[in-house]
């Protein structure tokens, strides 16, 4: 057991590394950075931390992800009001996009992925996958590739694919009518 004294710096090294992961993380992760080799006194830990987190402050959060893992983050609604802030995104541009058009296409195959956005769409979905951000099922030889759970509620999305596809298509129109000529929408945040 941890004794009184440790219990401080056992949360502190969990909030150092949720902290500085930048992505979620695994509570296996957690135990070991957390010294205290309980994964039962890391999880009441973790749920100390996210009761402090929700309580102090406003517009940051640890929330549990449908894979179990842990983050922590920035509330989506607030994502808009920081972007000119952030230094570097979670995802490149072109990753985005292929995202996006998942997203938008929901289900899409591969070679679909290939036509629209080219040989490098390889590369974006094994990232995507590695995020758990986009699922696949194999029909013959196609894979067909739509989003995750994980998907929407990292990027703060409610509601079922049809409403994702109604809140980015009306953002693909907005996007033209001021002019814009890239097509692909990008991921819309609440």
């Amino acid at each position: 057991m941890v004794r009184i004294e440790n219990m401080d710096e056992a949360t502190a090294r969990i909030e150092a590394a949720l902290y500085s992961a930048g992505r979620p993380l695994r509570i296996e992760d957690l135990v070991r950075a957390s010294g205290t080799e309980s994964r039962t006194k890391t999880l009441e830990l973790l749920n100390s931390i996210m009761k402090k987190t929700k309580s102090a402050f406003k517009a940051l959060e640890v929330v549990i992800l449908p894979d179990e893992s842990y983050v922590f983050q920035l509330k989506p609604e607030f994502s808009s009001t920081v972007k000119r802030y952030a230094s570097k995104p979670i995802l490149p541009n072109a990753t985005l996009k292929t995202l996006s058009y998942i997203a938008y296409q929901q289900p899409i195959s591969s070679k679909q992925l290939v036509e629209t956005r080219g040989s490098g769409v390889y590369a974006h979905l094994k990232e995507l996958r590695q995020l758990d951000f986009i699922s696949h099922q194999n029909v013959g030889r196609l894979k067909i590739y739509s989003t995750t759970n994980k998907f929407q509620k990292y990027f703060g999305i409610q509601g079922d694919t049809e409403d994702l596809k109604q809140r980015l298509f009306s953002k693909v129109r907005k996007t033209a009518s001021m002019g814009h000529t890239n097509p692909t929408p990008q991921i819309i945040q609440n």
